[in-house]
This record gives C-alpha cells, structure tokens and sequence, in this order.
C-alpha cells in the first residue's frame, strides 16, 4: 500500500490488532494496476450515446490522446483530450481519458473536475464513479471516495471488481460491518479475481476484535490467491494467529514505522483504470484507428470455468463452455424444490395458486369466469377451487430487460422507441412499478423501482449499444430482484426481456436462470429482436434458431411467452399484444386433491373454453410440494 493510505489504514481503521499499515498494502488504486479489468471498463462497451455524436475532427484528436496515454504519456496526451473536449464539449470518452492523463501527472483536482464533467454529461457510466473514486483516493478523500464506488456499484450491481472496490472504501472510513457484508456479497458468488476482499473483510473483522472469523478470511484469501503480492502479509498474520504470538508485541516498532513512513510518504500512486477508457464506437462498426480494435476482447470468447476453493462463492456452480446449451423446459421431478411464492403451498392452508394466460388466434382474452376454466393436478380434479380473479386487478410490478449488445446496432434506436413506449402503455396504474436493467458484457441498473414514466423513458433513452451479450447474467439477476421485493399486498410480478436470444458473456449458465426464474415464481415474455431478413446462409439460420430456443425456453419455464416479430419495425406491434396479455392474466387458487406433501413434483393442467371454443393458455407445468419439515 502507498504510505499515506497505509498509515491511515493501519494506525486508525484496523486498530493494532493483527493488522498493521505495512501488513494491508493492497489498494484499490494497486489492484487496478495489477489485476484484470472488470466487465464495464472494457473498452468495447463503457460507451455514452453523446460519443456518436463526435465530429470527426474531435475523435481525431481523441484518438491521438488516447494512444499517448496507453503508453503512459501523459503530458503529451492531455495536448490532444483537452482539444477534443474544446472541439466537442460533450465527448464524455475524451474527459474521462484527459481526466486520466491528470492522474497520470499528479494533478488530482484537474482529474476529479473531468471526472465530474463527464458525470453532468451522462451519469450512466459506471466507469466513471470509478474512476471519480481513483481520484477521490488519491485526495485522500475516503468519504467521496466511497460514496462514488457506491454509485458504481448500484449501477453494477455485479461487478466483483467495483464490489471490492466498495469494500476497501469503507474499510477506510471505518465502516467495518459494511465492509464485512460487501465482502460477504463477492464471495456468495463466483468471484475469479476478486479474492483479495477476504482480506479486506479479514482486516475489518481484526478491527472489531473478531479474530477467529478474520482467521477464516485470510485462510480463504490464501487458498484463493497463494500468490498475491499480499499473500506473505497475510501468511504471517495467520502464524501470529496460530502460534499464540501476541499480535501487539511489536506495537511500538510498528508506531514508530507508521510516523516515519507519514514523513516520508507521497500521495498515492494515480490507478491504471483511468488509462484504459473506451474509445467511442461508430455505430455498426469500429473507426480506423479505435485503440479498441486491438485491446478489446473477443466478444465471442465464452467464459472460462471458474477455479474452486472452499468459499460459498467458489463452491457455486460456474458457466462451462457450454454456455448455449439449453436445459429441456419441461418438468423435472428429479429437482425436489419448492419456494415461497405463487407456486408452493401456502403456509396456512394447503392451497396451490396459479398465474395464467388465454389467448385466442394470438388475441388476449380478458372476460373469462371461473366456469370457462378446468384444471387438472396429477390428472386429477382438484378438491376445490378457492379462488378465482383477473390479475388486471393488481399493482404490476414489471422488470424490463434490454439487450444493448452491439450486435444490434443498426436497429437499437427502434428497440429503446418500443420499449419506451410499451411501459407507457402497460405501467399505467397508481401502484404500478417497474424498473430496467440493460446488459452487454455486463449488466446495468439503469432505473430501480419507480412509478414515474419520465425516469424510465430517460433510463431506457441513455443506453447506447456496444459489446457482447450477457444475457443469462441479466436474466437472473433481474429475477432475483423481481421476486425478492417485499409487498404488503399481492402483486403481478413480470418479466420482459426484448433480446435475439444469445450469449457470450455471462458468468452463469442458462439453467441457472431458469432456475431463478422458477425459484422466484414469476413470468417472464421475450421479444426476439432477431431480422428475418438476416437469415441468408446456414449459419445464421442456425444461429438464430439457438436464439430462438432459448427465448422459449426461458419465457416456457415461467409460463410466459416467447414473441418472435421478425424485424424490429414490428416490435411495436408484438409488444402491443403482449401489453394486451400481461393485463389479461387470471389467478386461480385451488386444493389439491390427495395432498402429499413429498417434494415430488406434480403437473398442472389449465384448459379455457370461452363459447365453446378451446383457448390457448400459458402456464407453468407444474409445482413441487414441499416437504414438512
């Protein structure tokens, strides 16, 4: 660690425990410097909207800069960024790269106030909290700094990265148990590169006097990252640990270094993550001369199993190469679950409660009564019926996923129109709610829960298309928070995702998806932004068709639907019809007949008549009962 930073780790936020400013010398800014880039500081796909507005006298200049500061030429390259902001005031690239070539020279406040200007511009970018906070640390302003990686990480929200990043923030300003529970957040999940927040948790543990779990933590971080250049600090606290030796014996010698070291001490070293920005894109295609055409990773390279250790998050299963394999969207029996929403048995009474849809030549049907509805559990008529309703009675909870991969460049200004107008059209109650989530490499909270149309417009305004597809990634996570939202009443809970069905990106496999999705016992409809008239050779033929089953797949496991429009200018339309279908739903609860509470899994038949005429109905295949403890 950089003296000025460790001292004020070591003498104030760890306390003189097992920790000293010499023993915690890993940094954010350090890790930047070091270890891989996270997802959104790829260059391909931390890209504004205003970049593609750039005249070309601008991106010249840009482009200049920006290979200048690659080879850690800062003085020369902030000539070329500050012209490029001069000629283009609103190139949001070029005044986050000069901000890095200040970091570069050492002029932090110059950084900071670019940093702050391409946040007035668009405030989106989670590479620019980031980078704001590399700033921030370096003025030795931990507050700030904190609170911008906070900003980042909301964003975020799963970046390994920028969540280590948070943890080391408030481990400088004291904030132990958040700390604590930020690490705890990377390491529930996979988290390949991330390791060293063991240590960070292990340092805020030491300083509130719990030693034996900061044991465990560091153990965990050597398992981990043997060879971290923290790793001999880490292995020689744990001897201290182990052996009986008093952590404060050497306290004294320790002040003593610390008070030098202040003396001595320069600020901090300004990070690498601020020299490495993207480029911006053309649309369709890469300028001459991007940086990026040689830096930015294939976006077809599919992830690489991630290594095991003893963690919970190393424990859980990772994406295999096999990524794009499609799990069969029928029952499972051999997958004994149940969970707590729609699907399971209520805890008061043994009731099993199902949300559905008719429809009749493709049109939602919206006047149906209990009596134009059978329902079949295990081939057999149910007990009773206990209730029946149209679901257009309750306050819509809606989820809105957008792929914003650069695949779909040429077409995405339709997409944002349609989807901006369909939570128009579909978000219309008082109590409605509805946020939306955009994913490339990574994936983006661009608006939490809000009734209001005018954030969600501008939330869905701001993307800009750039980068691979992580689209499983956002699936689940989008789920998760769907379904984990607490309601005092109950609620439709669903989920839209308008995508061509593919992935390259994720860290989680496609079953892992459907498994949140059924987990969480809501619906989930995809609109396929795949172009028929794309379909000219074999390839893409196929291509499209393992898009295309894996939209069914993902909407069939829900009881959703999949829509496949054929070309972005009749989105509008499917999206119309599924605004139709989503305020058409039914929900019909009912005892099962020989009740046996195994975790066996028991399929559901729906059928609707309406005039005599069969309708068609979406509906999940099933449940499992659960198991009395």
């Amino acid at each position: 660690m950089h003296a000025a930073v460790a001292q004020r780790v070591g003498a104030e936020a760890l306390g003189q425990h097992s920790f000293d400013h010499e023993k915690l010398n890993m940094t954010m800014l350090d890790r930047q410097a070091s270890q891989d880039l996270s997802p959104l500081q790829d260059l391909a796909i931390s890209v504004s909207k205003l970049d593609f507005k750039a005249p070309q006298k601008a991106r010249r200049e840009y482009y200049a800069g920006y290979r200048l500061l690659s080879g850690k030429e800062y003085q020369g390259a902030t000539e070329y960024l500050a012209r490029a902001t001069a000629d283009y005031p609103d190139f949001v690239a070029a005044h986050i790269a000069l901000g890095s070539a200040y970091l570069g020279l050492r002029q932090f406040e110059q950084a900071r106030d670019e940093f702050a200007k391409a946040l007035v511009l668009d405030d989106h970018l989670p590479i620019s909290y980031v980078n704001l906070a590399c700033a921030e640390l370096a003025l030795q302003h931990y507050s700030a700094a904190e609170e911008a990686v906070q900003k980042a990480s909301s964003i975020a929200p799963l970046d390994q990265q920028v969540l280590a990043a948070l943890a080391y923030a408030q481990l400088l300003n004291h904030h132990y148990e958040a700390a604590v529970e930020t690490a705890q957040q990377v390491t529930s999940r996979a988290h390949e590169g991330a390791a060293i927040v063991h240590y960070y948790a292990a340092a805020a543990l030491d300083a509130q006097h719990n030693l034996e779990d900061a044991r465990q933590e560091l153990q965990a971080f050597l398992e981990e990252d043997p060879k971290s250049p923290v790793a001999p600090q880490a292995r020689e606290i744990l001897q201290k640990l182990d052996g009986g030796q008093d952590p404060k014996s050497d306290q004294k010698s320790d002040q003593k270094s610390d008070q030098k070291s202040e003396t001595k001490s320069d600020p901090p070293t300004p990070p690498s993550v601020a020299e490495v920005h993207p480029a911006p894109i053309e649309p369709g295609s890469r300028p001459v001369g991007d940086p990026s055409q040689e830096q930015a990773p294939a976006q077809s390279a599919k992830p690489q199993p991630v290594p095991r250790a003893k963690c919970k998050g190393c424990q859980a299963t990772s994406a295999s190469s096999e990524t794009n394999a499609l799990p069969n969207p029928g029952p499972r029996p051999e997958r004994a679950r149940w969970s707590n929403g729609l699907w399971s048995f209520r805890t008061s009474v043994d009731e099993v409660a199902v949300v559905f849809a008719a429809t009749d030549h493709g049109k939602a049907v919206s006047d149906l009564t209990q009596a134009d509805v059978t329902i079949q559990d295990g081939g057999q008529v149910p007990a009773a019926l206990t209730g029946f309703r149209s679901e257009a009675q309750l306050p819509l909870r809606l989820g809105l996923v957008i792929d914003t991969s650069e695949s779909i460049t040429d077409r995405f200004a339709f997409e944002q129109a349609a989807a901006a107008n369909f939570v128009n059209k579909v978000v219309t109650g008082k109590d409605d709610l509805a946020f939306v989530v955009g994913f490339s490499n990574s994936v983006l909270l661009l608006q939490d829960f809000t009734r209001d149309d005018k954030l969600i417009s501008a939330a869905i305004d701001k993307l800009a298309p750039a980068g691979g597809t992580a689209l499983w990634d956002a699936v689940a996570f989008a789920a998760e928070k769907l379904g984990d939202r607490p309601e005092e009443q109950p609620v439709s809970r669903v989920l839209v995702v308008i995508s061509d069905g593919k992935d390259n990106s994720s860290s989680v496999t496609i079953q892992d998806a459907v498994k949140v999705i059924e987990e969480k016992d809501l619906i989930l409809y995809a609109v396929s932004t795949r172009e028929d008239s794309d379909l000219t050779t074999d390839a893409s033929k196929d291509s499209a068709a393992v898009g295309d089953r894996a939209l069914r797949t993902l909407a069939e496991s829900s009881g959703g639907k999949a829509l496949f429009p054929g070309s972005i200018h009749h989105m509008g339309h499917s999206l119309d019809d599924l605004q139709q279908v989503i305020r058409s739903r039914y929900f019909v609860s009912y005892k099962p007949p020989f009740l046996k509470r195994d975790g066996q899994y028991r399929p559901i038949d729906i059928t609707a008549r309406k005039s005599g005429h069969k309708l068609k109905v979406y509906a999940r295949k099933g449940y499992y009962a659960r198991e009395l403890p």
